[in-house]
């Protein structure tokens, strides 16, 4: 049997730069994390509003962007814990009870049903030579990266080209009214830290590409 790689080589990120993504092949991703609109409480014309913007975002775009959601099992331990602390804290039998009757209620209500968060993200691509593409275990890393060695001196030029589409998708999604921040390099490792070690508690899915 040929001797085992190292998980590293399955991983097609080459760095992360200032708040860049650098694939191994060349092409390069920013991310941006975007607030969720609650379009059930909406009226009519704010549904209709919210849907005529993002239609006119995606006419606007002459390259793919991808939209990614992090699904995630929400860890209640912290919060029992506070209610613990409180009730310790309290000068009434009828407080404490109180709090403890609470406290009862959450706890089961959790082991009832999976309390989930979700976090949204668009990924924002730039290839300065597109060729082969490689597939990723990663859906938003699958973009056809460029086979290009990027050197120091061609990196800020790509990350001010990845920069203005990642401006105009943060334009474009206000729109609809939806807030986009891109996410630092602090912030991107972590991501795809948790991307790559998927666990009980969060499972990361593709929601769509465009």
């Amino acid at each position: 049997m040929p001797a085992s790689q190292p998980a590293q080589a399955f991983v097609p990120v080459k760095e992360v730069r200032s708040g860049t993504i650098i694939l191994k092949e060349g092409g390069y991703r920013g991310i941006l994390m975007c607030s969720s609109v609650n379009f059930a409480l909406k009226s009519d014309d704010e549904q209709k509003g919210i849907i005529g913007g993002f239609q006119n975002f995606l006419n606007t775009l002459d390259f793919s962007v991808e939209i990614v959601v992090h699904s995630r099992k929400m860890d209640i331990r912290p919060y029992l814990e506070l209610l613990r602390a409180r009730e310790d804290k309290q000068q009434t039998d009828l407080m404490r009870i109180q709090i403890r009757e609470y406290e009862q209620f959450v706890r089961g209500f959790a082991e009832q049903a999976n309390i989930m968060t979700k976090t949204f993200y668009v990924v924002v691509p730039y290839t300065p030579a597109v060729v082969t593409a490689v597939k990723s275990a990663i859906p938003f890393l699958n973009r056809g990266p460029a086979t290009q060695t990027n050197t120091s001196d061609d990196f800020e030029e790509h990350r001010i080209q990845l920069e203005q589409r990642m401006s105009l998708v943060a334009g474009g999604l206000a729109q609809s009214g939806v807030r986009a921040a891109a996410l630092g390099t602090e912030e991107i490792i972590e991501l795809l830290y948790r991307s790559f070690n998927l666990g009980e508690l969060e499972n990361p899915i593709r929601l769509s590409r465009t």
